[in-house]
């Protein structure tokens, strides 16, 4: 059995496809409206799809990509009939989450063989942040792993109360020094407990701060930098959080937080919510960071280990482009 089957299971892609349901109806809609009428893949054609791509999110430099990629083959193959689009778009959108993926691991395990494993999660307030703390948490708790919680967003009202109920739930431990505390202290001491009580991993919390403000960003780096001298090479990992549903706003909110900080990898969380779940591939495209969770759910074993095939094949599946 594949590594792919083993842990990719039959609920696990009944979710991501219920999850993808709201983008891949008003995607596919779209274009099968585009190319009403048409027989063959024209100038046309590929203005109408360019415009469907944009309106879906995909993101204007994504979009342009895609297109000059199957203006090539249309070129090449010199006609390309409108049946054949879908399976077309298919294998571009493939590409491109390929180039800019790293390998897919189904199954939560901290890569590499940190002890304990450091996450620093980011994200400005109302993204599912906490949330996706939790629910990862509940995803190593059920591998076998030892977790602590740090509680560094101290600026919140009931942030700290949040994490803690979080922690509660899924059974971990948690550390907090309470509201208004220095969060780089938090990140400090949750790096020193989790190493002092043999936790295999800690994941650090932090305030939901404007990405329009320097001062705010300015902090994410006294945080990275009082893990570090804690734990060499921590944080492993710096985990943003993203909502789909804010399409274009999320990469916008992608280009702060990359260049305030080494964001490492991406949470996409409610992808069930919107029908703007083409974002993850312009995402994907432009920052060339890896997406490593997806939110496609409210329950707690609703976020998933990102996996270009499985989206993929979700996102297309019994689609059909009719004229």
């Amino acid at each position: 059995m594949s590594f792919f089957k083993k842990f990719f299971t039959k609920e696990k892609q009944e979710d991501l496809d219920q999850g993808l349901e709201k983008t891949k109806s008003s995607f596919f809609g779209k274009i099968s409206r585009a190319i009403a009428g048409k027989t063959k893949v024209d100038e046309e054609v590929l203005d109408e799809l360019e415009n469907v791509l944009i309106s879906s999110d995909v993101g204007l430099d994504t979009t342009v990509k895609i297109i000059e990629r199957i203006e090539e083959r249309v070129a090449r193959d010199k006609y390309i009939n409108t049946e054949e689009l879908n399976e077309i778009l298919r294998d571009e959108i493939t590409q491109i989450l390929a180039e800019n993926q790293t390998v897919d691991v189904d199954g939560f395990l901290p890569p590499g063989d940190h002890k304990p494993y450091v996450l620093l999660v980011v994200g400005v307030n109302g993204v599912g942040k906490t949330t996706t703390i939790g629910k990862l948490a509940h995803q190593f708790k059920l591998a076998g792993k030892k977790v602590v919680l740090g509680a560094g967003d101290t600026f919140r009202a009931a942030a700290v109360d949040q994490l803690g109920i979080w922690a509660d739930r899924v059974g971990c431990d948690f550390y907090s020094k309470g509201m208004h505390s220095d969060p780089a202290a938090v990140a400090y001491e949750t790096v020193q407990h989790a190493i002092n009580n043999g936790h295999d991993v800690a994941i650090i919390d932090t305030a939901g701060r404007l990405h329009t403000k320097l001062n705010l960003m300015k902090e994410l780096t006294k945080i990275k930098r009082s893990i570090g001298k804690k734990m060499e090479d921590a944080p492993h990992d710096v985990l943003l959080v993203l909502d789909a549903t804010t399409g274009q706003n999320a990469i916008e909110q992608a280009k702060h937080f990359t260049a305030a900080t080494e964001v490492s990898c991406l949470a996409l969380t409610k992808l069930d919510g919107t029908a703007k779940g083409g974002v993850a591939i312009g995402i994907s495209d432009q920052f060339k960071i890896p997406i490593r969770y997806i939110g496609v759910g409210e329950s707690i074993h609703q976020l998933q280990v990102f996996n270009k095939r499985a989206f993929v094949d979700s996102l297309f599946k019994n689609e059909t482009l009719t004229d």
